[in-house]
C-alpha cells in the first residue's frame, strides 16, 4: 500500500499544467508527467531549459527527481540536472538535450519529463581506510556487461 504525500503547487502562468499521473491506483505510475509551458525548437545537439510554469513546495521530508519520458528518449530527447531539493521554491524548469539528428518542436502542453517524488534521506559519510568485501568487489561501471 502506498502513502500519499501532499505537495503544494503554484501556477506561475495561467496555462501551466500541474504534474499529474496518467495511471493511479495499486499499479499506478511511478512518476507524474511534467508539461511544457512554452513553445520552442530544440536543434540537434542543443541543451536548453524548458519552462513548466509551476513552482512546488515539498515537505522537508521529500524532494523529486526529473526523469526522461521513454517515448521522447527514443526520439533523442533526454533530461539533465534533475534534482529538486525540498527547500527550492522557484519554477520547475526541465533541462532538455536533443541527441537526435533532427530539430525537435516542443509545444505548450507537451509532456516533456516525469517527476519522481523521493524521500529525503540524509547520510553521514565516514572516511575509512578499507571497505568490506562484497560479491561484486571492485567491478566498476559497466562491469556486468551491456
Amino acid at each position: 500500500m502506498s502513502s500519499i504525500v501532499s505537495i503544494k503547487a503554484k501556477r506561475l502562468v495561467t496555462h501551466a499544467q500541474l504534474p499529474h499521473y496518467a495511471h493511479v491506483g495499486e499499479y499506478g505510475d511511478l512518476a507524474a508527467d511534467l508539461a511544457s509551458s512554452e513553445s520552442l525548437l530544440l536543434e540537434p545537439g542543443a541543451t536548453q531549459p524548458v519552462s513548466t510554469g509551476i513552482a512546488l513546495e515539498f515537505p522537508s521530508t521529500h524532494g523529486a527527481l526529473v526523469e526522461d519520458r521513454s517515448g521522447l528518449a527514443l526520439k533523442g530527447l533526454t533530461t539533465l540536472a534533475g534534482v529538486i531539493d525540498p527547500g527550492y521554491r522557484g519554477e520547475i524548469r526541465v533541462v532538455v538535450t536533443n541527441l537526435g539528428p533532427n530539430a525537435a518542436q516542443i509545444k505548450i502542453g507537451d509532456r516533456i519529463a516525469q517527476l519522481r517524488i523521493v524521500q529525503r534521506i540524509q547520510a553521514q559519510f565516514m572516511e575509512v581506510q578499507e571497505l568490506g568485501d562484497a560479491t561484486r568487489g571492485a567491478g566498476g561501471f559497466g562491469s556486468t556487461g551491456s
